[in-house]
């Protein structure tokens, strides 16, 4: 059964960084559309960044400039560098493996930046 495994998420300070990692234990990362996604309490899910199998990548209006996503597929990785973080940015963090009708969701993992 193929997963996805979010990790780095926590509690920060505004202004605070944070590197969020997901992991994907199938086949075809490579091909794979890799997205991060955010639910904050009451809202709907929304993207923050995705990138395509050649690299191109691409940024909500509310992160762009303090975000960055990346891939290894050697690794099956994907990553979320946030920098410059906002209480406005506190919520649940997705990852999404996206290739053709193949469509997968991580668990989630919770970023809060409070003071």
């Amino acid at each position: 059964q193929v997963q996805l495994v979010e990790s780095g998420g926590g509690l920060v300070q505004p202004g605070g960084s944070l590197r969020l990692s997901c992991a994907w234990s199938g086949s075809g990362f490579s091909l794979a559309v890799m997205g991060w996604y955010r639910q904050a309490p009451g809202k709907e899910r929304e993207l923050v960044a995705d990138i395509t199998t050649n690299g191109r990548t691409n940024f909500a209006d509310s992160v762009k400039g303090r975000f960055t996503i990346s891939r290894d597929n050697n690794k099956r990785m994907v990553y979320l560098q946030m920098n410059g973080l906002k209480p406005e940015d506190t919520a649940v963090y997705y990852c999404n493996f996206r290739q053709m009708v193949r469509d997968y969701w991580g668990q989630g993992t919770q970023v809060t930046v409070s003071s």
